[in-house]
């Protein structure tokens, strides 16, 4: 059984330090359980599979344009038509090496060292990291019930107002990580419209695309061109490892991005781009998997309040259930830890999201399959009692 009550000062145990903990313990023969991070249990669509094992045969991969190939631009191009109704120049469209690169390159040609730009908290802690990587002044903006979990130019307001600082720009996940928040249409354009008013970037990371199972799903890019919107084939298309992601850009923006590539990155790796572009026609097949995490979200907005564990935010996309443990302890890196060591379940403590209040939350990603899900909360709920 679990026991806590006191804070600790040890070294903070992050998301992917849960993971390497975790991974350690299953080579190790112990019967882990990893709802730590968000990673699909799925494979790469079978289409994806057969063109990478094709371009193997060829043989020839090498550097590809910096911003990409001309086919999985076009490829994308017609994606957003399809799914968006949108004509997006393929031009427009830079892919990345995942969306960390995404981030990087969007930082690092838009904003200027000292420049303050607007997160929500809590959030994804690469944007933290890597913003203050960078020499920016990252504006972290409490997201709550009151919010709705998301941001708004009422909380941009509010915090420019107590800080004195003057907004450079403003990052915005839908769906959201780690709160499952889904930002609706008139929300996200009441945020485009006050960004675009005042002159401040507005990044749209839309990574999680794909998995809303409640409220509108909208692209920034139906709204305004000024967005800058990063997705990534990692999550809905379950290539997490083949690290492939894309940027839609302002026209004024496309050259200053590949100049930075260029000396970056060099290009995305051409073998995950021939994938990318068979998984974008993939869409029974994924379909199935975001039914199985449909399930998953079903199950554990039942089972989680009945073991002890309040959903602190609503689970409407994504694939994470941010939930406060307070009942149980007022650390959950130690928390984390004990849970992992004592009953091989892995989950990831929420002050990687929010190191204000995060030592009382935690996030379950329900990712895995449904007999993985349903064991974990079962030991969880054991251990609890």
């Amino acid at each position: 059984m679990f026991s806590l009550s006191k804070r600790s000062d040890v070294e903070p145990f992050h998301a992917m330090d849960v993971l390497a903990e975790a991974t350690r313990r299953r080579q190790a023969g112990h019967p882990v359980i990893s709802m730590a991070v968000g990673q699909p249990s799925y494979p790469a669509p079978q289409a994806a599979l057969e063109a990478a094992r094709a371009a193997l045969g060829h043989g020839r991969i090498g550097y590809t344009d910096a911003l990409g190939t001309l086919a999985l631009r076009q490829a994308l191009s017609a994606h957003y038509k399809t799914r968006h109704g949108l004509s997006i120049d393929p031009k427009r469209i830079a892919i990345t090496t995942g969306s960390s690169a995404g981030f990087n390159l969007a930082f690092l040609t838009l904003f200027d060292a000292g420049d303050s730009v607007a997160i929500a908290r809590p959030g994804y802690p690469a944007y933290r990291n890597i913003l203050g990587a960078l020499g920016l002044d990252v504006v972290e903006v409490p997201v709550t019930e009151e919010t709705q979990f998301t941001l708004t130019p009422e909380s941009l307001e509010a915090v420019q107002a107590a800080s004195g600082k003057r907004l450079k720009g403003v990052m915005l996940a839908s769906p959201a990580n780690p709160t499952g928040t889904v930002t609706g249409r008139a929300a996200l354009k009441a945020l485009a419209d006050y960004c675009a008013d005042r002159s401040i970037a507005f990044i749209s990371d839309e990574i999680y695309h794909g998995l809303t199972f409640v409220g509108e799903e909208t692209s920034a890019l139906e709204l305004t061109d000024e967005a800058i919107v990063i997705n990534s084939f990692s999550k809905y298309y379950c290539m997490t490892g083949w690290r492939i992601g894309w940027m839609v850009l302002p026209e004024r923006l496309v050259r200053p991005v590949e100049r930075v590539a260029q000396s970056l990155y060099i290009s995305p790796p051409e073998l995950s781009q021939i994938a990318a572009e068979a998984a974008l026609g993939a869409g029974a097949e994924l379909d199935v998997y975001r039914e199985s995490y449909g399930r998953n979200r079903d199950f554990l907005m039942r089972r989680l309040p009945e073991i002890g564990f309040h959903i602190a935010s609503p689970m409407d996309g994504a694939f994470y259930a941010y939930v406060d443990v307070s009942r149980f302890t007022n650390d959950s890196m130690v928390f984390a830890r004990k849970m992992l060591a004592e009953i091989n379940v892995a989950a990831t403590p929420g002050l990687d999201f929010d190191p204000a209040e995060g030592h009382r939350v935690m996030r379950i990603s329900y990712a895995g399959s449904n007999a993985e899900i349903e064991e974990a909360t079962e030991r969880m709920a054991a251990w609890l009692k």
